[in-house]
């Protein structure tokens, strides 16, 4: 009877013991897990940095880093001849506007894109799902053949317009989702529809259009950071700002809302309310970024894509890192639309298309050998 005592208890140690290991073998797993996906985001975040330096260093006329630090820096005269003042002036209004709004148009694009996977449970969703882009797209048209102007600026008009459609065409699908109550498959479905019917009206103005006309449509809809002022800069970046701290606070529901949406609601996530406000956000940051730079197409597809690859399903790093991924994405692309073919400037949602879609491919390709 002691014998079998001794004997249990023994084993019950053995049990405690070899729990105890496990449990201090999950907790390594879960800090160099932690610690890699920090590291990842660390090295976006540096990456951001570095494309943004080139893409100001670089462009028709080379401006060499050693006198770009002369300029910024007490005293840099000593290291290399400071840039005159043509070359500052060139700096300040026209590079640094284009790294400005990339990193914008970037972070709010991509955070629009995953959100809106998240809210349709849909990973081939992105931000013009609900027909943005056509429909700012038919705005832009009308307010370029009406020769439309906001306080005397046609720019401003073809911007306001823009907006104003991509707007109202989001709110619609929101509201037909929030009428027949299908929740996501009534947002993809409005979506794709009203796409179609801003497609063809857009293609119906093109169609009326004179050469002048249809030359100035067409250029909008390739997408040119080019175009966009610090005014038009700081007021994309606030709306941007304002959803991605949205975004931020909300991660951890958005976590639930991958277990469906009953679960979501057990855990005590208000699925209705959150979908409309995430819906809000990313109508209101797509619609700014796109009637301030044109159509740029495929960065809130592939930036939480990317991001879920490096460091997973937890929304509390893949959302970051999706904002820079995507910040990083424009930024290449603007540099590599400046360099390849200089002088000419190649639009920037021309090369993001051209350039991202076979490493995307690649990428899924990759992803699907990895898995098996």
């Amino acid at each position: 009877m002691t014998a079998t005592v001794s004997a249990q208890g023994r084993d019950d140690t053995v049990g405690q013991v070899s729990a105890h290991g496990r449990a201090a073998a999950d907790r390594r797993v879960i800090l160099r897990t932690r610690r890699s996906r920090r590291l990842v985001l660390a090295v976006s975040c540096v990456l951001v940095l570095v494309l943004s330096w080139a893409g100001v260093v670089n462009g028709v006329t080379d401006i060499s880093s050693a006198r770009l630090l002369a300029t910024l820096l007490p005293g840099g005269d000593r290291l290399a001849t400071p840039l005159d003042w043509n070359e500052w002036v060139a700096v300040v209004q026209l590079r640094l506007p284009r790294i400005a709004m990339a990193v914008v148009a970037g972070v709010g694009l991509a955070l629009a894109g995953a959100t809106m996977q998240i809210i349709t449970a849909n990973p081939m969703a992105s931000p013009f799902t609900t027909g943005i882009s056509n429909a700012a797209a038919f705005g832009a048209s009308i307010a370029i053949m009406a020769g439309l102007s906001l306080g005397g600026s046609r720019t401003l008009g073809t911007i306001a317009f823009a907006f104003i459609g991509a707007v109202l065409c989001s709110l619609l699908v929101f509201a037909i989702a929030a009428v027949t109550r299908m929740g996501p498959t009534a947002i993809i479905l409005a979506g794709i529809a009203l796409s179609y019917l801003f497609s063809a009206l857009a293609a119906g103005l093109q169609y009326v259009a004179d050469e002048q006309q249809l030359s100035s449509i067409i250029h909008w809809t390739f997408g040119d950071l080019g175009r966009a002022t610090w005014p038009q800069i700081g007021i994309a970046a606030g709306v941007v700002f304002a959803a991605s701290l949205h975004a931020r606070f909300n991660s951890t529901n958005y976590q639930r809302f991958a277990a469906g949406d009953d679960v979501a609601r057990s855990l005590g996530v208000q699925v209705t309310r959150l979908r409309l406000e995430t819906g809000l956000a990313i109508t209101l940051v797509a619609a700014t970024v796109i009637s301030v730079t044109g159509v740029i197409g495929f960065v809130g597809l592939v930036a939480p894509h990317i991001a879920s690859m490096l460091v997973g399903a937890d929304e509390r790093y893949r959302l970051p890192l999706t904002a820079t991924v995507g910040a990083s994405v424009i930024l290449a692309a603007d540099l590599l639309g400046r360099l390849v073919l200089s002088p000419i400037i190649v639009p920037v949602g021309i090369v993001v298309s051209l350039v991202g879609v076979p490493v995307f491919l690649w990428l899924i390709l990759r992803e699907g050998r990895w898995s098996r």
